[in-house]
């Protein structure tokens, strides 16, 4: 009996036992293929979402190199340029709270895959104009071409010219006049950008909460670094673009380019700025074809299974199946919720470290904006350089040297485990020194170019003067010139004239960048006796000392974006530190919204505006009408260029002292309340202070990089 009842137990146990093995076996097996599938479908959401950053990185620094280039292609002014900038944050701005808001509810992926569709559609219609205004044309004297009939540049009577030659100029005039009457094609340009705008805004607010909610604790902060790594890339990809685009001509591939007299140094070269758009529009595409292959959830980590913390996306989708069984008392909830938004707003305001931060925080990126827009137009203006060769310095120097400011700024703040107080002083040092290194580049200008009429007059007389009348001297009276043309030559003396007739040039040899100009009647004022009266075609080149302040520009401007980026972590991490948890979210809105309202949108207009009033030389439209600006006074751009951003920089170190003040005077006595309260209290505070550097620096990782992927 007893035999059998063990062997009734043991056979009871086995049958028992095997089920439980089958079971835990599928449930293994199960899990690692979910696991399996998880990582997989993460790893190639990570990278699409990689790619949509580098494609948005590119196509957006592509855009500030190509300032100039807009400018003279439509013969419009800086001001106009600074509204074209912004329109990209008033597209962002116009959907941004219906994506964010609505966007978890839906598709992300699939949502983001439109934004890239979106933003592709507007990098095309930027380059569109190209195909649609025909040739480019700049002022050019007639014998510069490969004419047959030669024309003396000095007109001294029209019956000079043939009839024939007249008229056919006249015709293509009318013939150009007719086109362009009513056409105002920059506006395409505008709602490209804007349409930009408007596609990348999911990008960001979508691909991040969709990563933190599928990956795992440990690696959404790896993955989300990753992210912005690749996205800090972009902008350097995107000038280096901006360089060799700019070597082209405009219409390269239509024209002959043999019968092109301008040089990249010449204040009317165009490149084929549309080139560029085609290749950013095309990678826009290629970033959005994963996105429609993705699904719209993934398996939750096996760590996260059991979190307290869920999905965005999946507490909206829980309120939806809960839809039709909401009782009042989630009614009574949601109207506590929409009272609770002005008291909200009213605390959030009423916090003065938080609003004088935020203040601070408008006036120092109305200063950075402004400065970045217009870097590359103050490089080629001051210094005498192309455009492809701003564009490369910029994009090889200063964009790694703002990359590697963010990365020792938050270096800093792990290593040292900076406190809030700690974070307050390092972005106000950063700010404080970053503006005092500007304040140097006041003196590594260069002087103005010597040209006749405007800044020197035809004696050699040093002046500076914007009216045309100053045009017009006794040298060249006997000439029929006009006043609006800009062809300058240089004369054997080292001065500029606007054009060969100004010069009073009475014969001239050669076609095209070949030609030089004989007896001319101005130059040989000043020139030296032993010299002939002759001229080339283009202008001056700056004096001996401009490549050397060049040089030393290069190297402060390196070292000033790499100070004022240091500060950019802490300053981040002091916003989020001097809030209630609970209005984290409302306050990093509310400071989003203001950075682009109040400083992304009007910065690049009123430093457009600034600059348009250092003008002395305006372009002419075929039609009439005041073009694109051909001369600047040097040392006028150069004071309000920098003039604007040293000012508004001061005034937010001024601000960032009020919160230095204010935050030592609130926040100091408590830290030292809870360190008096005994061991317990400093455990509690050293748990703090790690959770302060370890999350909200991966927090400021995804700002920052976004800022300056922008500047």
């Amino acid at each position: 009996m007893e035999n059998s009842t063990k062997e009734n137990a043991q056979l009871f146990s086995k049958t028992i036992i095997l089920p439980i093995d089958r079971s835990s076996s599928k449930s293994e097996s199960s899990a690692s293929k979910e696991k399996q599938t998880c990582c997989g479908g993460i790893k190639i959401f990570l990278g699409a979402l990689s790619f949509v950053y580098f494609a948005k990185a590119l196509s957006g620094s592509y855009l500030k190199s190509t300032i100039t280039q807009i400018e003279r292609r439509f013969d419009i002014p800086s001001s106009l340029v600074g509204v074209i900038d912004g329109s990209f944050e008033i597209g962002n701005l116009l959907i941004i709270i219906l994506v964010s808001y609505f966007g978890a509810k839906l598709h992300r992926p699939k949502i983001i895959g439109v934004g890239c569709l979106i933003m592709s559609a507007g990098t095309f219609l930027i380059a569109m104009p190209q195909f649609f205004m025909g040739r480019y044309r700049y002022e050019i004297f007639s014998s510069s071409t490969n004419s047959t009939v030669s024309i003396s540049p000095c007109l001294q009577d029209k019956n000079q010219i043939p009839l024939s030659v007249l008229e056919r100029s006249q015709a293509k005039i009318n013939a150009g006049c007719e086109k362009e009457v009513g056409s105002s094609m920059w506006i395409y340009v505008l709602l490209g950008n804007l349409l930009r705008g408007i596609g990348e805004t999911p990008i960001q607010p979508l691909g991040i909460t969709y990563i933190d909610d599928y990956a795992s604790e440990e690696s959404a902060a790896f993955y989300i670094g990753c992210v912005q790594t690749v996205a800090i890339i972009g902008p350097i990809f995107g000038f280096l673009l901006g360089s060799l685009c700019a070597k082209l001509y405009v219409d390269i591939g239509f024209v002959d380019l043999d019968s092109i007299t301008i040089t990249h140094n010449d204040a009317r070269w165009v490149g084929a700025w549309w080139l560029g758009y085609l290749i950013a529009g095309v990678l826009s595409v290629l970033a959005a074809i994963p996105f429609w292959f993705l699904p719209k959830h993934l398996p939750r980590p096996e760590s996260r299974k059991d979190s307290s913390t869920f999905s965005e996306q999946s507490k909206f989708i829980t309120e939806d199946n809960r839809e039709h069984h909401r009782s009042y008392e989630q009614q009574v909830k949601i109207l506590e919720m929409a009272k609770d938004f002005l008291p909200s707003v009213k605390n959030l305001f009423g916090n003065p470290v938080y609003f004088l931060y935020l203040c601070a925080s408008i006036i120092q990126f109305n200063s950075l904006i402004g400065m970045v827009t217009y870097k590359p137009k103050y490089i080629e203006q001051q210094y005498g350089q192309s455009s492809s060769k701003t564009n490369f310095v910029i994009g090889l120097i200063n964009i790694p040297a703002v990359a590697f400011g963010i990365f020792s700024g938050g270096l800093i703040m792990k290593k040292f485990r900076i406190n809030v107080l700690g974070a307050a002083k390092l972005s106000l040092g950063s700010s404080f020194f970053g503006y005092l290194l500007l304040l140097s580049l006041f003196a590594m200008g260069c002087e103005n170019s010597d040209v006749a009429g405007l800044t020197v007059s035809y004696e050699g007389t040093k002046q500076v003067s914007s009216y045309e009348e100053t045009l017009f001297s006794e040298c060249n009276s006997g000439c029929i010139c006009s006043k609006n043309e800009w062809d300058p030559i240089c004369g054997e003396n080292g001065i500029t004239y606007v054009s060969a007739c100004l010069a009073g040039c009475k014969t001239s040899n050669g076609s095209g960048k070949t030609s030089v100009f004989y007896n001319c009647s101005c130059v040989g004022i000043t020139a030296s006796p032993s010299r002939s009266s002759s001229a080339v075609m283009g202008a001056c080149q700056k004096g001996n000392e401009c490549p050397k302040m060049f040089l030393y520009f290069l190297v402060i401007s390196v070292i000033t974006s790499y100070t004022l980026s240091i500060g950019g972590t802490p300053g981040y991490i002091l916003l989020l530190r001097c809030i209630k948890p609970q209005l984290k979210s409302f306050a990093l809105g509310i400071y989003t919204l203001a950075i682009r309202v109040l400083a992304g949108v009007p910065a690049p207009v009123y430093f457009g505006v600034s600059i348009d009033t250092t003008c002395l030389k305006w372009g002419s439209k075929r039609c009439g009408g005041r073009g694109a600006c051909r001369l600047y006074d040097s040392n006028a751009f150069r004071y309000i260029y920098l003039g604007l951003t040293v000012v508004l920089g001061t005034l937010s170190v001024f601000l960032s002292i009020a919160v230095l003040f204010i935050l030592k005077k609130r926040y100091v006595p408590q830290d030292e309340n809870i360190t008096a309260n005994g061991g317990r209290g400093m455990v509690s505070v050293q748990n703090r202070k790690d959770n302060f550097v370890n999350n909200d620096y991966l927090i400021q990782t995804t700002y920052w990089a976004e800022k300056e992927t922008r500047l």
